[in-house]
């Protein structure tokens, strides 16, 4: 599946909802809330920019960008196990997660990532990124050494994770496209409650898995360079 649009832009941020007093001009405040949403992505659902084409697997909609292929592996009822997204040599693997209200998951998550690394004998090295704190190390794999760089974004009750695998998860600026589709992922958790860090189901839209089980869509193939069945470093699991 490879789909096309122009740039988007603009940094995620959690915005507080504006809400408007018996002092408070409702233009003012409409003002100021425009100004407060997120200039980039990841967006929750309520605050996605219009107008964009987007590949809807349910929880996560992703943003169609020139040359950027995404492979999902999915079961025959079309329920998605992994997402990832390939452009040349780099892979980024998405997951979205359930996280409380109160506040952000990919602190804690990211220190669990980085003490499953380290029991299988690798070291992980924090940097500051794009969003934040992110993860890198280097994994041993079936062709060698593999480079992974852990990113995590916290949203209004959920958290995305990417996994960029090739030369843009050493080399940031490499990412290209795949940094583009990550700024613009929408997020649509619904109201449902759900346990901390559950996986938001994924699903291939209705048409895509009626082509899939024609054999037209590789929907069930490998993912990315390197990635191929479950992810060993995804987000643990709160008992």
């Amino acid at each position: 599946m490879i789909f096309s649009r122009g740039r988007g832009g603009g940094r995620h941020a959690r915005r507080e909802q504006a809400g408007t007093g018996p002092e408070t001009d409702p233009r003012s405040a409409a003002v100021e809330a425009a100004s407060d949403a997120p200039e980039r992505g990841p967006y929750d659902v309520s605050e996605a920019p219009a107008g964009v084409q987007r590949l809807d697997l349910g929880s996560l909609q992703i943003p169609a960008v020139a040359d950027v292929e995404v492979r999902v592996q999915a079961d025959p009822d079309g329920t998605i196990q992994q997402v990832v997204l390939v452009h040349g040599e780099n892979a980024l693997q998405l997951g979205v997660f359930a996280a409380p209200r109160t506040e952000g998951i990919w602190d804690e998550v990211r220190e669990e990532i980085r003490t499953s690394l380290f029991n299988d004998g690798v070291a992980a090295q924090e940097t500051s990124g794009e969003y934040g704190v992110e993860l890198r190390a280097r994994v041993r794999a079936e062709g060698g050494l593999t480079d992974l760089r852990f990113v995590g974004i916290d949203g209004p009750r959920w958290m995305v994770r990417g996994v960029y695998q090739g030369p843009a998860a050493s080399d940031p600026a490499s990412a290209g496209p795949l940094a583009q589709v990550l700024d613009g992922l929408v997020v649509d958790r619904g109201q449902e409650a759900k346990p901390v860090r559950e996986p938001l189901p994924l699903r291939l839209p209705r048409e895509v898995a009626q082509q899939a089980e024609a054999g037209n869509v590789a929907a069930s193939g490998e993912g990315g360079p390197g990635v191929n069945g479950a992810d060993p470093y995804g987000v643990p699991h709160r008992d």
